[in-house]
């Protein structure tokens, strides 16, 4: 479980095939604090520490995982945003997390606005996943409100603070991000559903 508060970035220094499994090997400033099998989420995606060396540390994503995240399509030397599990009985920062990405999605937009930005997204609505205004949602792992809720895009204002500490100031437009829609929204939905 995590809250979308981001710790750190990491930078991708090497990417190694197996099969259709992937391993990613990351460089960041939490690397000495880690343990083997420990979970910790990269841009949102939930993923186990398997190996540590120096100040790098290695993950595997399976197939499913890079098709269904953007995980698939980071380059060494890309940044990937971090967050370690929450700790029962520590603060909610964001929101409740999962770290089990919905699906992916779009960047349409990317303005500034004398010191903030907004970033709008598309995504496809087939999947039955909604936002809500003023709701939750998890952009590349950072828990964001909800501003401009449409039924196939919404928009996320970001401000400086996020901006610097995340990856939000690498991206561009038509960059693919990950998506995790609110939990409880999405058991409210399937309800509806079942119920229809």
């Amino acid at each position: 479980m995590f809250t979308g508060i981001i710790e750190a970035m990491g930078e991708l220094k090497k990417i190694d095939h197996e099969g259709s499994n992937v391993h990613l090997t990351i460089d960041s400033p939490i690397t000495s604090e880690l343990k083997i099998d420990q979970s910790v989420a990269h841009n949102g995606v939930c993923l186990t520490v398997v190996n540590i060396e120096g100040s790098e540390y290695t993950v595997t994503a399976i197939d499913e995982t890079l098709q269904k995240t953007n995980l698939g399509s980071l380059k060494t030397g890309d940044f990937v945003n971090l967050e370690r599990a929450m700790k029962l009985g520590a603060r909610l920062d964001g929101h409740i997390v999962q770290g089990h990405v919905d699906q992916t999605a779009v960047c349409t937009e990317a303005k500034e606005h004398d010191g903030s930005w907004t970033f709008t997204f598309e995504y496809d609505p087939s999947l039955s996943n909604i936002t809500i205004e003023k709701g939750s949602i998890t952009v590349n792992g950072v828990s964001l409100t909800v501003v401009n809720s449409q039924v196939t895009s919404f928009s996320v204002a970001i401000i400086p603070y996020t901006y610097e500490h995340t990856g939000f100031k690498q991206i561009k437009l038509g960059d693919k991000v990950n998506l995790e829609f609110d939990v409880i929204g999405k058991y409210v939905a399937r309800l509806h559903q079942i119920n229809s």
